[in-house]
């Protein structure tokens, strides 16, 4: 039996390189800065309760499957070091846990996580309304067939790496559906329940609407890991 440990991730600002800044922009004008603050803090404490999980578990030898990792060994290890001075708590776990022991493994191709991020970048760099309307048609017309190569590479990658008897930590955004396409011998535990998650995020978007059920779930990502 294998073991995999699931992470649904909610992104920092900071794990979002050079469209942080504007996507918190966007988001600070369709929401009202008070309310993305709120969010902000909220993402912040996610990822306090899921290090605070995290800090009395035995990591030793315990492989790491990270969102969008194109690389492992020393060039992965650089990339994680770069992201946690950058002020990703995602990041400053990564490498926490391999200090205490833990392996990263390189978990994306690098051609299908640049091919999403180029997308995003004419998205979010977009100067005319028309402009934007033709990224985002573009970019929502290959979104669920992108993930879906993604996540079949990635499902590939930990059948491939994680051996009988071992446990795996897989970070993953949630939006992905990684969990139905892994080999059935593996054993999947979720730190935080993902459909919360996406119903988190969800809302955000009709959160005039939804204000109550949005508080709800918001005090349960900050809340602490069941162990």
């Amino acid at each position: 039996m294998r073991k995999l440990i699931y992470v649904p991730v909610i992104h920092m600002s900071a794990d979002l390189g050079t469209v942080a800044e504007h996507l918190d922009k966007r988001g600070v004008a369709a929401f009202g800065e008070e309310f993305w603050r709120r969010h902000r803090d909220t993402v912040s404490g996610f990822w306090d309760s899921v290090i605070k999980y995290f800090s009395s578990l035995e990591v030793k030898d315990v492989k790491i499957y990270q969102d969008a990792l194109v690389a492992g060994g020393h060039i992965g290890n650089s990339i994680i070091e770069e992201g946690a001075k950058a002020g990703s708590k995602n990041y400053e776990l990564i490498a926490d846990l391999v200090n205490r022991g833990a392996v990263l493994v390189q978990t994306e191709a690098f051609s299908l996580v640049k091919e999403e991020r180029n997308r995003i970048v004419k998205l979010t760099n977009a100067k005319t309304r028309t402009e934007r309307l033709i990224a985002y048609l573009k970019y929502r017309l290959t979104k669920r067939k992108l993930l879906n190569k993604r996540d079949n590479y990635i499902a590939k990658r930990i059948d491939e790496t994680l051996s009988d008897g071992e446990t795996g930590l897989l970070f993953m955004g949630a939006y992905h559906d990684i969990v139905p396409k892994l080999a059935k011998d593996i054993e999947v535990t979720e730190v935080k329940e993902v459909k919360k998650i996406r119903d988190y995020q969800r809302l955000l978007l009709r959160m005039r609407k939804k204000k109550e059920e949005l508080e709800d779930l918001a005090k349960y990502l900050v809340s602490p890991v069941n162990q």
